[in-house]
């Protein structure tokens, strides 16, 4: 079986709360094994015998019956999502940087992103990481400010682009390690 990530997308925040709890009950009806929820914000990892694609429409449709809201999910193999890691050029953090991953189910829309961007911020530090992530950089407090923060959480790219703190996705690779131990 292959080892997944599933990243929820605006779970937890503006009015969509699912708990940890009540994400591994659903996940327990699902068939997936060895599913872990981490730090309440809509990281899973799990085991899935099937493609990426098959993952995301599985849970995506389970998350909608369950809790009612239109959940959307971005799906990686372990293995993709440590290649996107190990891709980073930027530190976890900084005293005065966070380094992001935005990663999406839909490459052309992360190309149509990037474009935005370079037009809104052409300085801002920002790497694309693969078709299906970039990196960037945010100052500290000023996260919600930024030109990636402003137009990636658009009604255009909900459906398809999530972003996580580096030091999150370093998490989410070493929950995925675990499930070999």
């Amino acid at each position: 079986m292959t080892r997944y990530a599933v990243l929820l997308r605006g779970v937890n925040v503006g009015g969509v709360t699912v708990r940890s709890a009540d994400l591994r009950a659903l996940l327990a009806e699902l068939p997936v094994t060895d599913a872990r929820t981490l730090l309440a914000s809509g990281n899973v990892v799990c085991r899935y015998d099937g493609d990426a694609g098959a993952l995301k429409v599985l849970v995506e449709g389970a998350l909608r019956e369950r809790f009612g809201y239109d959940a959307w999910v971005v799906v990686l193999t372990a293995e993709r999502l440590a290649e996107l890691i190990d891709a980073c050029p930027y530190p976890p953090d900084s005293e005065t940087l966070h380094t992001y991953v935005t990663v999406t189910s839909d490459p052309a829309r992360l190309d149509e992103l990037d474009v935005s961007i370079a037009e809104a911020a052409p300085d801002a530090p920002r790497t694309r990481l693969g078709p299906e992530a970039a990196a960037w950089q945010a100052p500290v407090g000023r996260t919600l400010d930024d030109a990636q923060s402003k137009l990636g959480s658009k009604a255009r790219y909900k459906p398809w682009i999530t972003d996580r703190n580096l030091r999150t996705m370093l998490k989410i690779r070493a929950a995925l390690e675990a499930l070999d131990e």
